[in-house]
This record gives structure tokens, sequence and C-alpha cells, in this order.
């Protein structure tokens, strides 16, 4: 490997004493390029160290000399220099990497750990560095969530260094917005850097990250502006305002990364779960209900939680705002029902046959249900038991 190496730079010194012309900035990048631009240089520990020209020359670092990154490289040498790190990216990107520094992967990086990503795991080689808008680049916003994927789509990496996703990448790609990306080629969909940033990016409990908790409702709304005014207008944006960590945000209701189209059947009949799991008395009564009894069979015909209630701009009854208000309780039923009146919405969607206080006459009603149910089955078994007596009885007679 050494005797290779030799033989390369002395190819070089020998090309450029029969005549290399100076580059830019008085430095001779063809005495690099001599060597470097040799297809299959490698350094001893086996790292490629070619540098092919033309993709150099169309890179956004072609008007730097190559002594710009690797400094103290001065002629021909044995040696490779070392690996560039965000600190010689600094010379030119002083505020960039002073944000990369601050953030999960800087400080990763800061405390020894070798695999967590650098300005070259995401942005490429830096000969061959294409801006954010070429569809050449890592960063491309189709290209970032492969990118930001070979380390958060790597299993074995998320349980070396405690990530709590370890599929992140698997998620997303299944997602609405990953389908969107991969499938439709929408530029404006959400990528990893629509929600997590690009060189800022902090720990979900850090309170200055776009997903810490309390970030989330206005990360999202970045893209859904509506969607986030209308839940700021309800209980839980109020409740979220208040204080309560218990609130409800968007990806307690949508997820993180596998976040699903709100039309698939199989997510509008999981809405009843989703709601239940804060609200579990409601959906107790509700699975009671008819609408309730239609829902838990799998079909979608009937109304659930966000029909009545909104799915963003949730309030209580007692709001005149609110869709379940007695002046609004018609026109709300009447989505579904068109002849509904107001005899029609005096029924009870979450009556609880088992609270006697609330509901006297349903418990009445249940109870004597239940008595009857009970007094059947007793009656017919003790008949079912004599008549068996008897069966047997002349059975022996007969013998």
């Amino acid at each position: 490997m050494r005797s290779t190496a030799r033989a390369v730079v002395w190819t070089a010194v020998l090309v450029l004493a029969l005549g290399a012309r100076p580059a830019r900035g008085g430095e001779n990048d063809e005495m690099c390029l001599a060597c470097h631009g040799v297809e299959g240089v490698t350094a001893p520990d086996g790292r490629s160290l070619f540098v092919g020209a033309a993709a150099y020359g169309a890179s956004e670092h072609a008007g730097l000399d190559c002594t710009s990154c690797h400094a103290g490289v001065s002629g021909p040498h044995e040696e490779p220099p070392a690996h560039l790190g965000p600190q010689v990216c600094a010379a030119c990107h002083r505020d960039v990497v002073s944000i990369y520094d601050r953030s999960v992967h800087g400080r990763a990086r800061a405390a020894g750990g070798t695999d967590a990503a650098t300005c070259t795991s995401c942005h490429g080689s830096p000969h061959a560095v294409a801006k954010v808008t070429d569809p050449t680049s890592p960063v491309y916003p189709l290209n970032l969530p492969r990118t930001c994927g070979v380390c958060h789509g790597d299993r074995a990496l998320a349980e070396r260094h405690g990530i709590p996703v370890a599929d992140a990448y698997q998620l997303y790609m299944d997602s609405i917005h990953g389908r969107a990306v991969s499938r439709g080629g929408l530029l404006v969909a959400a990528n990893c850097s629509s929600c997590h940033g690009a060189h800022d990016i902090l720990p979900a409990n850090d309170p200055d990250s776009k997903v810490f908790r309390t970030n989330i409702p206005a990360t999202c709304g970045r893209c859904h502006a509506g969607v986030e005014n209308a839940y700021l207008q309800g209980s839980h944006g109020d409740a979220l305002h208040a204080g309560r960590r218990d609130a409800p945000v968007c990806i307690d209701c949508h997820g993180a990364h596998r976040i699903q189209n709100v039309t698939a059947p199989g997510w509008q009949v999981a809405t009843v779960s989703e709601c239940g799991s804060c609200h579990t008395e409601s959906r107790a009564t509700f699975r009671d209900s008819f609408h309730g009894q239609i829902t838990g069979l799998g079909f979608t015909v009937v109304a659930r939680c966000p029909d009545c209630h909104e799915a963003h701009r949730v309030l209580p009854a007692s709001d005149p705002r609110s869709s379940i208000a007695p002046a609004h309780l018609v026109d709300t039923c009447r989505k579904c029902h068109p002849a509904a009146n107001v005899n029609f919405v005096a029924y009870r969607p979450h009556a609880d046959v088992r609270d006697r206080a609330r509901n006297p006459g349903l418990w009445a009603v249940a109870l004597s249900m239940r008595m009857l149910l009970v007094g059947v089955f007793v009656f017919f078994g003790v008949h079912t038991v004599l008549w068996l007596l008897r069966s047997l009885r002349e059975s022996r007679g007969r013998r």
C-alpha cells in the first residue's frame, strides 16, 4: 500500500515537472488532482482518496483551493491528511457549525460518539457538495428521508445509542408524508427537517426542540395552519396553554412518524379508541350505543367522536361555540340525519345505564331487563332439569 502511494506521488511530481499550470489562488490544485484524480487511489486504511475533477468542478466548493480545507498540505505526501470534520467547515460556515455543535448530533460527537452524523454524513463528499435545491443532493427534499434513514433505519445503531424510535425511517416511509414524497414526488410534503430541523436537531425532551411536546402544534402548524388554529380554539389547546402536560397534541392522535390518511376506514374506526385512551368513560358509554355497536363491527357509516365533537376544535357542550351545544345540536345531527328535530336530539349517545343518579329511568329499565333475563334463564333451567329427571325415571320404568 505504501509503495503504491509513493508511486502515485512520484507520478504527480513527474507530471508537474513536465508542465503543470498554477490553479486558483496561487495553489497548485492540479498537483493534488494528479494523484487524487486517479480512480482507485486509497489511503492505507482503505479509504478512497479519489476526487472526481468533473464532480468537484460542478460542486459548491469548486471555487475553493484544496488547501482551503486541507490546511497544512503543501505538496505530495505519503500520509493522508486527517478526516474532515465540522471544525474545518466552520472556516466558511461558522454560524451553521455553531448551531450544529448545540444539536443532538454535535453533542454526541463532542462526547466521543463516532456514529453521530457530521456535515459529510448528510451533505455527502465535500468534493461534490450540491445545493439543497439540486435533485442530486442528499439533502434535497425528496432524498432527505433516505439520507436520514442511513442511521435512523438502523436498529442496531438505535439500540447501541438508546434511540427511542429504532425504525423511524421505515415508519415515515409508510406514512402519508412518506408516500407523498416517495410516490407523489411532492416537495411540499413534510420530511425529516420539516419537523426536527436541519442543523439544530434537538432531543424531544429539550424545551427548545421543535418536537418538544408544547411546541408540536406550532411545528405541525407550519403546514397545517388551519388545523392548528382550530386546535388552539378548542379545549385541548386551552389545556396545553394552561400548562397541562397531559393535554393531547397532534402526535397523540395522529402518531409521530407513521401518520395515516384520515380518510382511510381503518383510521376512522380507530378514532374511538384514540379518543377513548383519555376519555375512558365516554368510550364505554359510546360502545353501548347503536353508533358504538356498529363501529365496533368495523363499519364507518355511523357517527364517531369527530362527527359530533369536531376533530380539532373540541369544545364542551356548555360552550356556545361547540358543535354539541344545545343551539347547534340539531344541525350537528342533521349531517347524518336530515330529518332530525328537537325531539330527535333528545337521544342521549353517552347515557350510562349503570349510573342511577344521572339516568334513573334508564337504570330502572336496564335493571328490569337484567331481572327478566335472569328470571327466564332460571325458570327454563329448572324446567330443563325437571324434564331431564322425569325422562330418566320413565326410561328406567320402561326397562
